[in-house]
């Protein structure tokens, strides 16, 4: 293959836990859609073996992932560009997955600050497989080739693990079997808060409903969320580093901003010294105007829930002509008969 013809390959995953949220949209799927749009070759996962790290109800993870896939759709991911399909119809990311399991070290996972965030004090009673998790990860990746992997400051160190992991069975075989994966930092992203705290990132997994903006809310219920949104008794910052200090308020610009497609300079000079109330309203109608397309659009699609199977049954098949080859690859440097 010519150089010129190489189209580096971007592989992400999206856990189905849920609707998508509006943090969910403007911090990752939004980039999705502009990497199929461009140089790209896009792959991208409901990761739904990750999912089971805690127990989820077998119905509701189902509805999920057809869920999100159709969230995916709606936002303009196009099943014949993209590579759209759900991680356990494809086996070779955990045959991979318990590979790997053998290559890392323990030191390397009680490294990750992510487990130790998600077990807490409990962690002698979670799931071996939620200590694990980032060797799945790293299979999910590496079973692609994946150039490059969208990530945010939170998953930085899970990606480091899968190039870890990658150099170790290239040097233990002796042979560069796996690439190298490199990370795609999206500086220009702005991380979505929590509506009800400026200190914690939007997630459906927040007690308060109110926290979060999910991308099939109603127009009604967007306007009450973002009514009852925590601010201050101040008027709008009239400065960057002013609105960058009172964390709720900064949030809200960083939607607006995100949402509108301005700056965010802009958006604090048309708003200074304005009365929050007046900017909230605003900021429910530009809100409105980005979820309401996608929200309509998810929800017909889905009811035609064999539709949404047949998507995911289609992108299944087109992942597996790449996995298994590595798989296949694999078994036959670590001395598996596999014929």
């Amino acid at each position: 293959m010519n150089q010129k013809d190489f189209k580096p390959r971007v592989f992400s995953g999206i856990q189905p836990s849920g609707d998508l949220t509006l943090g969910n949209y403007l911090g990752a799927i939004k980039r999705f859609v502009s990497m199929q749009d461009q140089k790209f070759e896009t792959i991208f996962c409901m990761v739904d073996l990750h999912a089971i790290t805690v127990w989820q109800n077998p119905t509701e993870l189902a509805n999920s992932t057809r869920e999100l896939c159709a969230g995916f759709i709606a936002s303009g991911l196009d099943p014949n560009k993209s590579i759209l399909f759900n991680q356990s119809q494809v086996p070779e990311h955990a045959q991979l997955a318990w590979i790997f399991n053998t290559v890392a070290r323990m030191g390397w996972l009680n490294r990750m600050t992510q487990f130790k965030d998600k077990a807490g004090k409990n962690r002698e009673n979670v799931s071996l497989a939620l200590y694990a998790y980032p060797s799945l990860m790293a299979a999910d990746i590496l079973l692609y080739s994946a150039s490059h992997v969208p990530v945010g400051d939170d998953q930085k160190q899970h990606l480091e693990l899968a190039r870890d992991i990658a150099h170790k069975f290239n040097t233990d075989y002796s042979e560069n079997i796996f690439v190298m994966p490199e990370p795609l930092m999206n500086k220009s992203t702005t991380r979505i808060m929590s509506l009800r705290d400026g200190s914690n990132k939007m997630s459906k997994s927040d007690i308060s409903e109110y926290s979060r903006i999910l991308m099939t809310d109603s127009n009604d219920k967007i306007a009450l969320k973002i009514k009852k949104a925590k601010t201050d008794p101040l008027k709008m910052p009239n400065t960057l580093k002013e609105s960058e200090s009172r964390l709720e308020v900064n949030n809200l610009l960083n939607i607006y901003s995100a949402c509108a497609l301005m700056k965010k300079e802009e958006v604090i000079s048309k708003y200074a010294s304005k009365e929050i109330s007046l900017f909230k309203n605003d900021l429910t109608e530009v809100i409105i105007n980005k979820v309401e397309p996608i929200s309509i659009k998810t929800k017909q699609l889905l009811t035609d829930k064999v539709h949404l199977d047949n998507i995911l049954s289609m992108g299944a098949t087109k992942a597996k002509e790449i996995s298994c080859k590595t798989i296949a690859k694999v078994y036959d440097k670590i001395g598996m008969i596999n014929k």
